[in-house]
């Protein structure tokens, strides 16, 4: 398969058959980089003056205006929601800058992301030009986090179609409850507040007492308290400060005045939980449900504190590509490796699914037929399984990772393997010197697992 981009001559082979449009990401970034020679970075920065610089390089010429700005663009985007930061550097040319800087500005085509940023960060997101030999260098503050399994602990993961609790005494869980409701489209907080204290007291039921609470929730959370999640979407702007920002800290002290509580990014908790699981670091977690999550335990075994927020990530440069609704971009993330990536692909598959139905309702439907062999669901896994393939490539190019570890309803039951082997598939075919171990956990670990390693989050401190 051939593509010409702006000049570009994009190779790949695998074109998945209910996506004839798919133009991954990754072979664009390799063909592209066969031609472009002049030295060219990014930086990001973010809270207490950490840096992350991404280098590579551009064409620089006329002739390639067109490339470099989708090529840089596109970068930008992809580092901004993998690390996050409030400020960016471009380093290497003017005129690059220029058009970054008008493109992610609060009126530009990405003001989602720059007012995301600005928000998430308390301060205006900003874009500022620096020469390539004056580029900023990499600062780092990984921490240790997790991985405490001594006395009695409730861990939960909120999701955005479930939630899930777990009672564990001693690293051995006693008792795990999945909880159906609907955050995402209900803006009273009481829902929210009385749903997660519910799950709290189920737990703690089964335990002589609760020393510790780790909680795992899709959002950006500092200091235990709420920042931005999706899950609380439809919540006013009033009620969030009064209470969604500490809502997992006001449910904690109703279950004892002194527990300790530790809140988490679903996606950092789902590397956790592999590095767990496989028992080593350099992990890569991959959370495919509501929405799709990251999470990432670096070579040394730490959390980083990047975003990791794929949903908002490109991996398909199509301009015939699906739109994202909240973000207003195309070719993200969300779409592809989430329930919606699922039922996006049952129009082309040829699989009618009830109109009233929830999209967890409808992604189970697909996955009925999946389980009686249906031909027409298994399309759409193998689709699923392209898809993800020139990802892992993607994701490789940004993370130090020899482990990936696949969470979520999607990758439940057959459908699972259909997706692991396609992705396998395409990469020994497309990049068979990649050393890059993708693997699904079992069954149960795959529902219950990621509360069990929240429930570790927690340090208890000794008398």
């Amino acid at each position: 398969m051939k593509k010409d981009v702006f000049g570009i001559q994009v190779e790949y082979q695998y074109q998945p058959k209910l996506d004839p449009d798919f133009l991954p990401f990754a072979p664009f970034i390799e063909s592209y980089l066969k031609t472009a020679k002049l030295p060219f970075a990014i930086g990001l920065e973010r809270e207490n003056q950490q840096i992350q610089v991404f280098e590579t390089f551009i064409h620089g010429t006329e002739a390639y205006r067109s490339a470099d700005h989708l090529y840089v663009e596109r970068i930008v985007k992809f580092f901004l929601w993998a690390r996050g930061g409030f400020r960016l550097y471009v380093c290497g040319s003017r005129e690059i800058r220029e058009y970054i800087a008008k493109v992610y500005s609060s009126t530009g085509l990405r003001s989602f992301d720059a007012n995301f940023m600005s928000k998430v960060y308390d301060r205006p997101f900003e874009v500022v030009y620096c020469d390539y030999e004056q580029r900023p260098k990499t600062n780092q503050n990984s921490v240790s986090i997790g991985r405490n399994l001594d006395g009695c602990r409730i861990g939960f993961d909120a999701g955005g179609s479930d939630r899930k609790v777990s009672a564990v005494i001693d690293g051995e869980p006693v008792f795990s409850e999945e909880t159906v409701w609907n955050p995402k489209i209900t803006s009273d907080p009481s829902y929210h507040y009385e749903g997660i204290l519910d799950s709290f007291r189920k737990a703690a039921a089964h335990m002589p007492r609760v020393d510790a609470i780790g909680v795992s929730s899709a959002g950006i959370y500092v200091d235990n308290q709420t920042k931005v999640a999706s899950l609380f979407l439809k919540v006013s702007d009033d009620d969030f400060q009064k209470t969604i920002k500490n809502i997992y800290i006001n449910a904690a002290k109703a279950i004892g005045p002194d527990i300790p509580i530790v809140v988490a990014n679903d996606g950092d908790v789902t590397a956790l939980a592999g590095a767990m699981s496989l028992q080593k670091n350099g992990v890569l977690g991959i959370a495919m449900g509501t929405s799709e999550a990251g999470g990432y335990v670096d070579p040394a075994g730490k959390i980083t504190g990047w975003l990791n927020e794929f949903a908002f990530t490109p991996v398909d440069l199509s301009p015939k590509a699906t739109m994202d609704e909240w973000s207003g971009d195309i070719g993200c993330g969300v779409k592809y490796f989430s329930q919606d990536g699922v039922i996006k692909l049952c129009h082309a598959a040829g699989i009618n699914l009830p109109e009233n139905a929830t999209p967890a309702e409808k992604l189970k439907v697909v996955q009925a037929l999946m389980e009686h062999k249906d031909p027409k669901a298994a399309e759409i896994f193998e689709t699923i399984g392209v898809w993800l393939g020139y990802t892992m490539k993607l994701y490789r190019i940004f993370y130090d990772a020899d482990e990936v570890l696949l969470l979520g309803r999607v990758v439940s039951g057959e459908g699972g393997n259909i997706i692991l082997n396609k992705t396998k598939e395409v990469l020994s075919t497309e990049y068979p010197t990649l050393k890059l171990n993708i693997s699904l956990p079992s069954e149960k670990s795959r529902r219950i697992g990621q509360s069990v390693a929240a429930a570790s989050l927690p340090i208890i401190k000794k008398p």
